[in-house]
């Protein structure tokens, strides 16, 4: 049986891959009594009196909520919620393998970025955390950051942070094995869309070098007549030599290549015109902008991809389990840039530097060392910002 008619059968065995398991005894009347009524009623009058007891005495604050719209959904597009339903549930079960962390998965039958923003706004009070999941740009951004100015829990959304994260990662230990120098580096990624973006910003914010991004009408610059509202905003601080031109003319000279666009864009010709020992992470799925035997066959010194059957994965489990792990263990208000990079740092750090070879510069999704350091990264500098609220 091919992988795709497994999965199918699997599916249609499990009825889902999520189902919800009573945490109190019910089996005497008296423990009827005391789970619900009347003894639930004084838990309801102390949250009542203390809003943050909510934490203590329900689920809140292990429990995440993981909404989307449907609208971008993996490699499959704008499939619609009911569709997106198997991905939201898988994430929810990555959420309980990797952190034991309870989530739930929300579809929202609507594209409307205000509708969107209400819904979510609207039922927070019931969890300690969003991961905004498959939601398309630019309506991400805007959702994402009105959500956070609303929301008094943390709101993540994974399709950009969680893959700028993990690359950063990759791209520290490809520095550090490759010898080649941070804040000098030319980076090209072509993509420019939501995680394009943020790993861009991430980028940035860590002292990489220069970024240029290329979206499907070329490099990203100034006043581009393709510029959209987020593009153009990033063209104010990428791009330092105003390259106009395609991605190939991009790449030239490059000393890295992130790939967040769409399958076989990239040839051998385009990687040989990079510089010396280049560094690619083509992820785009299933099929990568340039398979990693071509890309090493024309010089690629490192190269990461975002399918399991090959080194370097580029997967998002790596991030987001530690990620709120560490937010809920210390009641964070939310997720900060500076979180980011230290969940980055410390993705990057759980591979000592004797152990780092070309195909191994990121941990692997099941390592159990990368939930625990992510978290304590994360949490520590949620308390070092004063975000915590325990």
């Amino acid at each position: 049986m091919t992988q795709k008619s497994v999965a199918l059968e699997k599916h249609l065995e499990w009825k889902g891959k999520l189902e919800i398991i009573a945490r109190a005894p019910i089996n005497t009347r008296e423990e009827l009594a005391i789970a619900y009524t009347p003894g639930v009623a004084e838990p309801c009058l102390e949250i009542a009196r203390d809003e943050s007891l909510a934490y203590d005495y329900t689920r809140k604050g292990n429990l995440v909520a993981v909404i989307t719209d449907g609208s971008a959904v993996l490699g499959l597009g704008d499939i619609g919620p009911s569709a997106g339903m198997p991905v939201m549930e898988g994430k929810c079960a990555l959420f309980k393998r990797f952190a034991n962390i309870d989530a739930f998965p929300i579809c929202i039958d609507s594209k409307d970025p205000k509708t969107i923003i209400d819904t979510v706004v609207a039922i927070s009070k019931s969890f300690g955390g969003i991961n905004l999941e498959d939601i398309s740009a630019p309506r991400c951004f805007e959702i994402e950051k009105e959500l956070i100015k609303r929301c008094d829990i943390p709101v993540f959304h994974d399709d950009q942070h969680g893959t700028a994260i993990i690359t950063s990662a990759g791209l520290l230990n490809a520095v550090r094995l490759t010898g080649k120098k941070m804040g000098e580096l030319k980076i090209v990624i072509s993509g420019a869309g939501a995680a394009g973006i943020s790993i861009a910003r991430l980028f940035l914010q860590m002292d990489f070098g220069d970024v240029i991004l290329c979206g499907s009408k070329g490099t990203i610059y100034e006043n581009a007549p393709y510029n959209n509202e987020a593009q153009q905003e990033m063209a104010k601080i990428t791009n330092k030599e105003k390259l106009v031109g395609s991605l190939a003319d991009a790449m030239k000279g490059a000393d890295v290549l992130i790939g967040v666009s769409k399958p076989g864009i990239v040839t051998r010709e385009m990687v040989r015109s990079m510089a010396d020992n280049p560094i690619i992470f083509a992820m785009a799925n299933p099929i990568p902008e340039i398979m990693p035997d071509l890309a090493r066959e024309a010089g690629a010194a490192v190269v990461g991809t975002g399918r399991s059957d090959f080194p370097n994965q580029v997967n998002n489990v790596l991030a987001f389990p530690g990620i709120f792990k560490g937010v809920l263990s210390v009641r964070s208000r939310e997720i900060t840039d500076s979180m980011k990079e230290a969940a980055a740092r410390a993705i990057a750090g759980v591979i000592d530097e004797k152990e780092l070879t070309a195909d191994y510069v990121l941990p692997d999704a099941f390592d159990e060392n990368v939930v625990k350091a992510v978290a304590d990264a994360v949490a520590a500098e949620a308390v070092r910002l004063g975000l915590n609220r325990r």
